[in-house]
């Protein structure tokens, strides 16, 4: 099966969805269904280091590869997710060529890079070679930025000229709310400045996609036909709700009809 590194180098359309709940079973559910990865993220969720290290083993367990979103740009809430071993990594409001750099660098063993060293679920705890995981396995690690300011776009093409970044990911309501206008991302100046990020990304060689919550026909229509590589769509918990709500409104009707 090959890596999510290989799909993403094929140029093809990646698929995940978003894992914001605690309990790790999900990630088996979910994972099972044929999404391309799964988006676990520790940035706006109560998912901690132990709940995290639940969901990559049932990821895993489903053969479905496993992106984490950390907090924010910082070496140290880096250092820990990538000793768990994830296929991608995801760094948040990433606005210059500066901290686009100091996201790679701790991503990177030295000397190009200065990651610490001590992985343990990463090289299955040591029954892997460490030696081939220093110089070969640890570069095959998906390593994202996001896009999610007026500034970030505007800085794109200094941004992107980092060899080590493997793709960048639009964060379309931050970056609606960088220019005073939160929830506006379908149209206007943001859609304006979506477009100019993904023209500049596609420029350099780069893949690009979109994290969503949404998950309808319109919302992906609209986002598949920028010509994005990668998209992140919807929440377990908004499937859950969905399910739900289908239920309890087919017995609403059915009692109705009753009547």
């Amino acid at each position: 099966m090959d890596s999510l590194k290989q799909k993403l180098r094929s140029g093809k359309l990646l698929v995940g969805t978003h894992i914001n709940l605690n309990d790790f079973v999900i990630s088996e559910i979910v994972g099972n269904l044929g999404f391309d990865f799964l988006w676990i993220d520790t940035e706006h969720t109560a998912i901690d280091y132990q709940c995290l290290l639940g969901h990559l083993i049932a990821s895993k367990a489903s053969n479905t590869p496993a992106v984490v979103r950390i907090p924010w740009n910082n070496p140290v809430l880096a250092k820990r997710v990538l000793e768990m071993g994830p296929a991608g990594i995801v760094f948040p409001m990433v606005n210059t060529a500066e901290e686009a750099d100091a996201a790679m660098q701790c991503c990177i063993y030295p000397p190009n890079g200065n990651r610490g060293f001590g992985p343990h679920r990463a090289i299955r705890y040591g029954i892997d070679d460490v030696v081939k995981y220093i110089h070969s396995d640890s570069m095959e690690l998906c390593r994202f930025v996001q896009v999610e300011t007026e500034e970030a776009v505007n800085n794109l093409d200094e941004i992107a000229r980092n060899p080590y970044i493997d793709g960048f990911i639009i964060g379309p309501y931050d970056l609606s709310g960088s220019i005073g206008q939160l929830g506006r991302i379908m149209d206007g100046e943001t859609d304006r400045l979506i477009n100019i990020a993904i023209e500049k990304a596609q420029k350099a060689g780069k893949p690009i996609g979109v994290s969503t919550g949404n998950n309808d026909y319109e919302t992906l229509k609209h986002w598949l036909d920028k010509g994005i590589n990668i998209i992140s769509t919807g929440t377990e918990y908004l499937g859950i709700i969905q399910g739900a709500k289908t239920a309890l409104n087919n017995i609403k009707k059915i009692l109705e009809e009753k009547l």
